[in-house]
């Protein structure tokens, strides 16, 4: 691993004080005028860059080198159930395509299931170049082992060099152990994918709690591994059949596993905020529960969802589901009202791809206004109702 080498002749007491303050982590320290780092050090580099020099990265001997040159293509995994594809695998193949056309890689999709011939079919309409299919009786439920099993053996037969994953429930539970198969790195949740011309994938994802957007590269094992949320890319249009169906077989024996799926128990289908297209986003800015009346009357005067940051979540006002944010949902809706939300990049993070962002805040200094398409500076308590009157009036049409 690389370490952090401290140059201590290099030190002074003036640069010494300013990277003190300048650590996040609190991680270095004065020892009678000598620099150290503790062990809440979390390598963020930021004294490397502002250090003058006292404080260099040495990096790893003799790293591990991977021939890159073995490892085309860049593969999605299909997230399916019910007979239907996730929505969010669609939009990984949107941006695998965008990812492709820097290094002219394949664009390969991966499906497992039983009877699923059609499901397939249907990713030929979407500008996936191979389709690889396994189909099993073996692989009709979803079970950790034996859908690793495959994921194994197709990485071994094909060998992309990167892989996109869904992150549902079931792309969470089966990344991490392929990942761990190949002694590879999984970046998880990422908001932004860029690929370099030498294949390496910039995998992008706010980190420290959102204080900072971390770039991953995995530059010295193949494959890369990736999961991104729902929401978070655009899905291209359905269009002409194109591409190559490959089937692949597997031993069955691999297929054996010891879990026994006794009954599948579809829950209700549940409004989501994910799939909203019209959103009501409050912060903190609104002071009391029995204010959200003029908040809920503005949602339905505009057809939309109440959603919250999540201040509102520990008042108890609100049901998790409700939140946005790095640790709530990812929403893209057409149109977002963000209303009394000062815009921390825990909340932004998680809806900034939205159509149109309209901010309400009295601060006009809030980050929220930075990824705003239409901001109001104002007291919410006085825009919230003039918007109310203007649509009940029909001077406003949303």
């Amino acid at each position: 691993m690389a370490e952090l080498v401290v140059n201590q002749d290099k030190v002074t007491h003036k640069i010494l004080m300013e990277l003190i303050d300048l650590c996040p982590f609190n991680a270095i320290e004065d020892h009678s005028g000598d620099l150290y780092i503790n062990s809440g050090c979390k390598m963020c580099r930021l004294c490397v860059k502002n250090g003058q020099g006292v404080i260099e990265l040495k990096e790893e001997e003799n790293k591990p080198q991977v021939d890159k040159g073995l490892w085309n293509g860049i593969t999605v995994y299909v997230d399916h159930f019910g007979g239907e594809i996730h929505p969010v695998s669609f939009e990984l193949i949107g941006k695998a395509r965008e990812l492709a056309e820097v290094t002219n890689h394949p664009v390969q999709a991966l499906i497992m299931g039983d009877d699923i011939k059609e499901l397939a079919e249907e990713l030929q309409h979407y500008g996936v170049d191979q389709i690889h299919l396994y189909e099993d009786e073996k692989l009709k439920d979803f079970k950790v082992e034996n859908h690793t099993a495959v994921f194994e053996d197709y990485i071994n037969k094909v060998k992309p060099s990167s892989i996109l994953v869904g992150a549902t429930t079931l792309g969470r539970s089966l990344a991490p152990r392929v990942a761990a198969r190949f002694k590879t790195g999984l970046t998880a949740d990422c908001t932004i994918l860029k690929m370099k011309e030498n294949t390496d994938l910039v995998q992008i994802r706010p980190a420290f709690g959102g204080n900072i957007m971390a770039q991953i590269v995995t530059e010295n094992h193949r494959p890369q591994f990736c999961t991104a949320r729902y929401k978070v890319f655009d899905a291209p249009e359905r269009g002409e059949k194109f591409g190559e169906i490959i089937t692949q077989n597997i031993d069955s024996e691999l297929l054996n596993s010891k879990i026994n799926v006794l009954n599948v128990i579809k829950k209700e289908k549940e409004e989501s905020i994910s799939d909203a297209e019209v959103i009501v986003a409050i912060g903190r800015g609104v002071q009391k529960e029995e204010d959200l009346k003029a908040v809920n009357e503005l949602a339905d005067l505009v057809g939309g969802q109440v959603a919250v940051t999540r201040p509102l979540i520990e008042n108890g006002w609100f049901n998790a589901k409700k939140q946005v944010g790095l640790s709530g949902r990812t929403v893209k809706p057409k149109l977002i009202f963000a209303i009394g939300i000062h815009g921390a990049v825990q909340f932004t993070a998680g809806m900034e791809n939205s159509e149109t962002i309209i901010a309400i805040n009295k601060d006009e200094n809030a980050p929220i206004f930075n990824c705003a398409h239409i901001g109001v500076v104002g007291d919410l308590y006085k825009v919230i109702p003039e918007l109310i009157e203007k649509i009940k009036g029909g001077e406003l049409n949303v």
